[in-house]
């Protein structure tokens, strides 16, 4: 039985998109390009080093500027290195403004009653204590249910992360359900743990590993639904299509 649902933040909890796109237009109004691919590349470039800027390997400012650099030339724009750093600027100050939808704001607090709530990002401390302030998640998040990899040395899809949280909830692996956008970094890591893993593929990726989520989800509003059933213990209820296998 499932007791503990836990959350990623970026691109789950919050459209992540929306800072990227507004930080461009605010810097380049009259320019125009791909900000949906230009974003998606970001992030890849940003996962395939993060492990090297959290061991201190790489530094966060020259991972911001690799990923903004490589992100920006695939899309035809070329970025020097104070560019992409002011990029990251102006996309922290929109990251200040995030919010989630009333619909997920709802839900969290009607969950908040029925199941115990947590989450689990990558990034440093203050920048993703930054972002769950802005989104006011400890309304219904419990602040030491909140794991951050900058504070713990340790980032998904490491088991030991997941594992940190089994430890302070004192609950089962199987009695966790971890929910995020991430292949790479969330299923991978939850599967990879015991959890049971919701993918919310909202950006219709690609698998591209070996893990096995347990269902799939393409919007917010599917996600919804799939959580109520789960939250209430109705998982034989769950429609064929959020099944991933």
């Amino acid at each position: 039985m499932i007791k503990a649902i836990v959350f990623d933040v970026d691109d789950t909890l919050y459209d992540l998109s929306g800072p990227f796109k507004e930080a461009f237009h605010e810097l380049y109004p009259l320019e125009e390009l791909d900000l949906e691919g230009a974003f998606l590349a970001s992030r890849r470039y940003s996962d395939s080093v993060y492990a090297k800027s959290l061991s201190g390997e790489m530094s966060m400012e020259d991972m911001y500027v690799y990923r903004f650099q490589n992100a920006f030339h695939d899309y035809g724009k070329n970025m020097d290195a104070q560019e992409a750093l002011h990029f990251q600027e102006i996309y922290e100050k929109h990251q200040h403004m995030i919010h989630m939808t009333e619909a997920m704001q709802e839900f969290l607090k009607e969950l908040s009653d029925k199941m115990v709530l947590g989450i689990i990002t990558n990034g440093p401390s203050g920048h993703q204590w930054d972002k769950i302030r802005a989104l006011e998640a400890t309304r219904w998040i419990p602040k030491d249910h909140v794991f951050i990899s900058g504070e713990h040395g340790v980032a998904k899809p490491e088991r030991r992360i997941f594992e940190l949280v089994q430890e302070k909830l004192k609950l089962q692996p199987q009695e966790f359900c971890y929910v995020g956008d991430s292949y790479e970094n969330d299923m991978e890591g939850a599967k990879g743990a015991g959890w049971n893993a919701i993918w919310y593929n909202h950006r219709n990726h690609r698998p591209t590993g070996s893990a096995e989520p347990d269902y799939m989800v393409r919007s917010e509003k599917e996600l919804l639904e799939l959580l109520s059933l789960v939250a209430s213990g109705k998982e034989h209820c769950i429609s064929h299509i959020f099944l991933i296998k």
